[in-house]
């Protein structure tokens, strides 16, 4: 038999993930027996956090009742109507089409797969959730990043988006609250975006998975909300604010003028329907979520205003490090002033200290700067220690491999 190797298409080549790829250097450096702090994945389930009791009875319900087949292509009435209702206590009027998705991304992938061609492009939040970039190199769009503007709370920097847009440009993404900087759109930023998109014939994607995780009585503004004819696709799930990120269970909200987006809608369902259906008995949790009792939102929001406190405070103490205060989210993304390379400090921060952070080159950054991701889901005694260990470590960094860079 003639020896060969088997070639992966070309669409895989850019794929990166940073979130998980870093993991591979944690278990390594775990192997060793060295204790791991893990401030890296946004997942509430790893630390003490717990969905509301009546979704996951809703959802072992379904089980014991067999509803264990395939659901409908678009997701089951009862669930789909609950959204319809959360659709319109966010504001957002002109809805055309609504479906159940395994997991936000799902519906992001989607969407993005039934809207853009070979060639074209979306503006893309930078920095920015990794699932954006990934799904970019799969369909073999060019990649086109705007920027946040750090001095300005990360909002949107529109002026950027404006020098951006081209004649292949199909949509402008939004993440709001944004992962991974937890900043909270202003209306008047997102009017503004509106703007852009209607001169331009552009679809918004509206990412608002973490929407009612908002801090200091701060309020989440839906784009959908602030112009019914705009097309915007806006998508939510269960995984952040029920916390069941394993269940897999997102949506999107189509809204906005109906002759605009027929054809886009049928293509759409094109693709929903070849992929048959979402988790069925888990999207009978979708109801009892969206429509019962929120009280767990209160007490986990007291939690994360006390752990993001913590965390913006050590993290503005230490010497070269400032960090801008997130107000939505469970993510900070400091600054670091005085290194060259955030990949490689990032590295030796997990090799020194077993404390796992997310390079802020792996979302997207301004170039010249670099930054980290915190998940600030542990307890506080877990986020002590880890930012304790930064601090010590960060003064060794600089003074071991930034002082010799710089001869």
């Amino acid at each position: 038999m003639t020896e060969f190797v088997i070639k992966p298409a070309v669409r895989t080549k850019n794929v990166t993930y940073a979130v998980r790829d870093i993991v591979v250097l944690a278990n390594e450096i775990a192997k060793t027996g060295k204790e791991m702090l893990y401030l890296n994945i946004g997942d509430p389930n790893l630390f003490d956090w717990e969905p509301p009791k009546h979704l996951i009875e809703a959802t072992y319900k379904a089980m014991l009742k067999n509803l264990n087949g395939y659901a409908p292509s678009s997701g089951i009435k009862e669930a789909v109507k609950a959204i319809e209702t959360e659709a319109d206590k966010k504001g957002i009027k002109n809805v055309q089409d609504i479906f159940v998705t395994t997991g936000a991304s799902e519906a992001i992938d989607i969407c993005l797969t039934a809207l853009v061609n070979d060639g074209e492009n979306v503006l893309t939040p930078t920095p920015g959730y990794p699932l954006y970039t990934a799904i970019q190199s799969k369909l073999q769009m060019y990649e086109n990043p705007y920027y946040l503007d750090e001095s300005n709370g990360w909002q949107p920097d529109i002026e950027d988006i404006k020098s951006k847009i081209n004649s292949k440009t199909r949509a402008i993404i939004i993440i709001n609250p944004n992962n991974p900087t937890g900043s909270n759109a202003s209306p008047d930023t997102l009017k503004k975006l509106i703007d852009l998109a209607i001169e331009h014939n552009l679809v918004i994607f509206a990412d608002e998975i973490y929407d009612k995780l908002l801090m200091d009585g701060k309020k989440h503004t839906s784009i959908a909300s602030l112009n019914s004819e705009v097309p915007v696709i806006t998508f939510g799930g269960l995984s952040k604010n029920y916390m069941v990120p394993g269940f897999r269970i997102g949506w999107g909200i189509v809204s906005g003028n109906r002759a605009v987006l027929k054809d886009y809608i049928e293509a759409i369902n094109k693709l929903l329907r070849a992929r048959l259906s979402a988790n069925h008995p888990e999207q009978y949790g979708i109801a009892p979520s969206l429509l019962g009792d929120q009280s767990h939102l209160e007490v986990a929001m007291k939690k994360l205003t006390n752990r993001r406190n913590m965390t913006v405070e050590m993290m503005n103490a230490i010497p070269g490090i400032s960090c801008v205060e997130p107000e939505g989210a469970f993510y900070a993304f400091p600054r670091i002033h005085n290194i060259l390379d955030d990949a490689h400090w990032t590295q030796e921060l997990i090799k020194e200290t077993g404390v796992v952070v997310v390079h802020g080159s792996g979302f997207g950054q301004v170039p010249g700067t670099n930054h980290f991701r915190i998940v600030f889901l542990p307890s506080e005694n877990i986020l002590e220690k880890a930012y304790k260990a930064i601090a010590k470590f960060h003064e060794k960094y600089v003074e071991k491999f930034e002082k010799s860079a710089m001869k």
